[in-house]
């Protein structure tokens, strides 16, 4: 069976089980009806970037978003996504506090013609679609003076001396590989099936730990640049969410957009913080995926 023809199986057996999963979609955990009412509800949507900017080590190759297939997609996606009901949209984009909204989103209808990003193809339509009136950025940058959060290369000049080159080129070979994957078949999927793998938790957190923490061994004590590099991206994660609880308010809804690459510290924040809840968005993207598949959108 050719693995399109699986994927489109599994997600016919699956549209039943998803379909309930929107109506009745409830947090992971929950305390007493008290307090439920006044927590905020988090759904991270891990995605790729849209516009494929080049700022990651290994960068995913997309096509134009601004196809009329792939508009047609985000548009089943926006509807789906639409059934949680988020009162607040938060993307990865910088803005100020103490509201961190985002000036360009009073520019959507036209941004939503020129721009490939996520931010705008999936952040702005789906707050248009719910009358939001503004859209937030958490992301967190370096600054003149404050310290570089991915030091990538100061890690390959130390293990190129230090005789830690190979682990290091395994570890990036490894991004590559699955990154050569999701290139071959990203023209063969819709945007809710190729985002299926950027939110299953399991598998983004094992890649992450096998990323990150196999760095830590690039270090000889004196000098600890794989230690440093994990510390500094825990620092941008940490700050991204110290960003998000300021954002939301008690009994808030907070769909997040953002890498996939920093999902796995970002649910830890949640799911560890007493006054958050996890929701989890692949039900809304098997809905997508089902919907793109019974419109036709692949045709």
């Amino acid at each position: 069976m050719q693995p399109a023809t699986h994927l489109g199986n599994v997600m016919r057996n699956l549209a039943l089980l998803a379909a309930a999963f929107v109506a009745f979609a409830s947090p992971i955990s929950a305390g007493p009806a008290e307090e439920r009412a006044s927590d905020v509800e988090v759904m991270i949507l891990g995605v790729y970037h849209f516009s494929s900017p080049g700022g990651d080590v290994v960068n995913v190759e997309v096509d134009d978003f601004l196809d009329p297939k792939r508009q047609r997609e985000l548009a089943h996606l926006a509807q789906t996504l639409a059934q949680w009901r988020p009162t607040r949209i938060v993307v990865e984009q910088e803005a100020h506090g103490p509201n961190f909204s985002l000036e360009s989103y009073a520019r959507t209808e036209q941004l939503l013609q020129t721009e490939r990003n996520e931010t705008v193809q999936l952040g702005y339509r789906l707050a248009r679609l719910l009358g939001h009136e503004a859209v937030y950025g958490f992301d967190e940058r370096s600054r003149d003076g404050e310290p570089d959060y991915f030091p990538f290369e100061a890690v390959q000049s130390f293990a190129q001396r230090s005789g830690h080159g190979e682990l290091l080129e395994t570890l990036v070979g490894q991004v590559e590989a699955a990154s050569e994957v999701e290139n071959a078949a990203i023209q063969k999927r819709s945007v809710a099936e190729t985002l299926f793998h950027h939110n299953d938790p399991m598998l983004m957190t094992r890649m992450h730990h096998n990323f990150y923490y196999s760095m830590l061994t690039i270090g000889d004590g004196e000098n600890q640049p794989g230690a440093e590099l994990n510390a500094y991206w825990y620092m941008r994660n940490a700050k991204m969410f110290a960003k998000l609880d300021l954002i939301a308010e008690p009994g808030d809804r907070v769909l997040v957009i953002v890498g996939s690459g920093h999902t796995t510290w970002l649910r830890h924040f949640i799911e560890h913080k007493p006054d958050f809840q996890l929701v989890e968005s692949m039900p809304y993207l098997i809905a997508a995926a089902t919907l793109d598949d019974a419109l036709g959108s692949k045709r």
